[in-house]
């Protein structure tokens, strides 16, 4: 479980890296000694099976010598890093949003369950964020990159199953990541290719794509969610730049609109919506001055992570209050 940051060390760099393989490489273990990102995140490259993962994420811990952030994408269905037959294999979100829709209580209850099993799972592996529920809306014309990842096309309906999930995954000690801020469901195209553009009116976002993160927002467990920003240009908020690189998205939509205060991660800087910005030094450079609080950087090239390091500012204040507010909730009220 996570720990706060101690006010009497230094800050930690405000990006969370990927790892190459199933084991903390030489490099990789004085680079993270060196560097001190505040994270990590875990892909299926580098789970194998328990007993490996387990020691993989106790050698991180030990490497940056604190509790720190251990990410994974744990959605169920296709976004699933942990594969049979080591680990479970579970439904994609339409399939607990169709249960929900032909009865509202035993729909709840499986997506209850299941939820919790999956974040147990992730728990004692030494995982402690999953970057999940997506509160996408599901549109006739979603691109498939969100398509049965999204609870479906009711704002009220993905409001309040990505509030239970959030709240099975924190009983067992995870922390959710809410995404993709403010709504990726109207982009037709595949960010990890290429730069989406949503031409919607403000209004009509407001009034269902914005809605399940305002509803998650106003929970009791508010203060512990974790968000991640899209990499979709709004033309009707900011016609130039993608939401994680748009001071107006990330300050007037998504601190102020939707009332999120929770950290703000920035989705993977080495996707292919952000090629525009070049290098990737410079892509987690856009990002943090633009407002996310902390960058991802997951395809574990070392290169590219020294690079991304040497520019990379220590984390602010306001990040560390975040990350601290989000610890602290935890280790309040899980359950575990």
């Amino acid at each position: 479980m996570l720990s706060k940051l101690d006010k009497t060390s230094p800050a930690p760099m405000p990006v969370i890296f990927g790892l190459s393989e199933t084991k903390l490489t030489k490099d990789e273990k004085a680079f993270l000694k060196d560097a001190n990102p505040l994270g990590i995140i875990l892909f299926a490259r580098n789970c194998e099976n328990a007993k490996q993962v387990k020691k993989l994420c106790k050698d991180v811990q030990s490497a940056l010598g604190r509790e720190a952030p251990i990410l994974i994408d744990q959605e169920g269905g296709r976004v699933q890093r942990l594969k049979p037959p080591e680990w479970t294999q579970y439904p994609p979100a339409r399939h607990f949003a169709e249960l929900v829709s032909s009865n509202l209580s035993t729909g709840g209850a499986e997506l209850r369950e299941a939820m919790g099993n999956l974040s147990a799972e992730l728990y004692d592996l030494g995982i402690n964020v999953n970057c999940a529920p997506v509160l996408d809306i599901d549109y006739p014309n979603s691109h498939e990159s969100i398509g049965d990842r999204s609870f479906g096309s009711d704002p009220q309906l993905v409001a309040m199953m990505a509030n239970i999930v959030c709240q099975a995954f924190l009983d067992q000690g995870v922390l959710p990541v809410i995404k993709h801020m403010p709504g990726h469901g109207r982009a037709v195209s595949d960010s990890h290719v290429t730069l989406p553009v949503v031409d919607a009116a403000l209004s009509d976002m407001s009034k269902s794509d914005f809605l399940p993160y305002t509803q998650n927002t106003i929970k009791p467990h508010s203060e512990a969610l974790w968000g991640m920003v899209a990499h979709v240009v709004y033309r009707q908020i900011d016609d130039q730049a993608p939401a994680s690189c748009s001071r107006s998205v990330i300050y007037n939509i998504i601190r102020d609109r939707l009332k999120f205060s929770g950290l703000l991660l920035s989705d993977d800087i080495c996707m292919g919506a952000l090629n525009i910005y070049g290098n990737h030094e410079y892509r987690a450079e856009k990002v943090l001055r633009s407002g996310c609080d902390i960058a991802l950087h997951c395809n574990g090239d070392m290169k590219q992570m020294l690079a991304v390091a040497k520019r990379a500012p220590a984390m602010t204040e306001d990040a560390v209050k975040r990350y601290n507010k989000s610890a602290a909730w935890v280790r309040r009220n899980a359950k575990v």
